[in-house]
């Protein structure tokens, strides 16, 4: 990732700090800017705080202090000059920008209702950094993706890696490989974080046969897809609640094949969960991918298979 790709999202102030930050942006993952507090970037290593002249500091106190007017410009920037063009993706809480990175915003809730009509007075932007990893899906393709797609659910715990891996199996999945014909694939990216659609066009590469439905309920998604884009192989991120896991056994009766993640430790973690352990119970799943930090996120740790044998471990990648 270039640095000037990045550094052009911030003010003058915020710009010249990064530009002589001696960070490679590649490991950057979050850009934290709130009013009168420190700048702090988070990166593989940590959280990092830079002083006025780019240089890494230990203390917060001695880090630039983010101001209400280079917080302002930044969102100006980010925006292009036309914040109330993002107002829909503003009631969620986030918009995206070129590149696919992710822009967070919080601040003064306007309600109606009780529903969020939109936000004001923001005071706190966080640019979360779009990493593409291409080939990182590669040592898992045979268990995955051999003659046919497995039904594949990715568990992570936060920021170890299963965006990324999820993404590049979509890539992959959808292109074909030199033994697999390549599979059309429907993404419901209800975060903007897979394909990183900016106006409508996926500024990450999820592959030749994709197609994205972009800031859209999972579980409305994936029936959406069923009914309008026939898709091989269905894929979300994040599942969560009741309606999602309805919607997975739907796609799965339809001939779909559904490739999704969801935050956990372990295979024996998700048991505990009441909707997770159906699912295992009822063997949706025909592989289970356990990732967790080594020497850096995006590690497996284990594969198993719908029984819950385990197939392979970390050693083997």
């Amino acid at each position: 990732m270039e640095k000037e790709q990045i550094v052009r999202f911030f003010s003058s102030p915020l710009r010249e700090i990064l530009q002589k930050s001696k960070l490679s942006f590649e490991t950057v993952y979050e850009i934290r800017l709130r009013v009168k507090k420190p700048l702090i970037l988070l990166t593989s290593q940590g959280e990092r705080f830079l002083d006025g002249q780019g240089r890494l500091v230990s203390e917060w106190k001695e880090a630039y202090q983010v101001t209400a007017a280079d917080l302002l410009e930044t969102l100006e920037i980010l925006s292009g000059y036309s914040l109330y063009a993002y107002e829909e993706e503003l009631r969620q809480g986030f918009f995206t920008v070129p590149g696919g990175h992710r822009v967070g915003v919080a601040g003064r809730v306007v309600l109606a209702g009780q529903s969020v009509e939109g936000l004001r007075d923001i005071s706190c932007v966080n640019l979360r950094l779009a990493h593409e990893n291409k080939g990182c899906a590669t040592p898992i393709l045979p268990w995955v993706f051999e003659k046919e797609v497995a039904h594949t659910l990715i568990i992570s715990p936060p920021r170890c890696g299963k965006t990324t891996l999820l993404r590049d199996l979509i890539r992959q999945i959808s292109n074909g490989t030199p033994e697999n014909p390549g599979r059309t694939v429907g993404v419901v990216d209800e975060r903007s974080e897979i394909a990183g659609c900016y106006q409508g066009v996926a500024q990450n590469d999820v592959g030749i046969r994709t197609d994205v439905l972009d800031g859209c309920p999972k579980a409305e998604g994936m029936m959406m897809l069923i009914r309008s884009m026939a898709p091989q192989v269905v894929a979300v991120d994040e599942l969560g609640d009741y309606g999602d896991i309805h919607a997975i056994e739907s796609v799965v009766h339809c001939g779909c094949k559904l490739l999704a993640t969801v935050h956990g430790n372990s295979l024996t973690d998700l048991k505990r969960k009441p909707l997770f352990g159906r699912l295992m119970e009822e063997k949706i799943f025909e592989r289970y991918l356990v990732l967790g930090h080594r020497e850096r996120a995006g590690v497996i740790q284990e594969i198993y298979d719908r029984d819950g044998r385990l197939l392979a471990d970390g050693n083997g990648f």
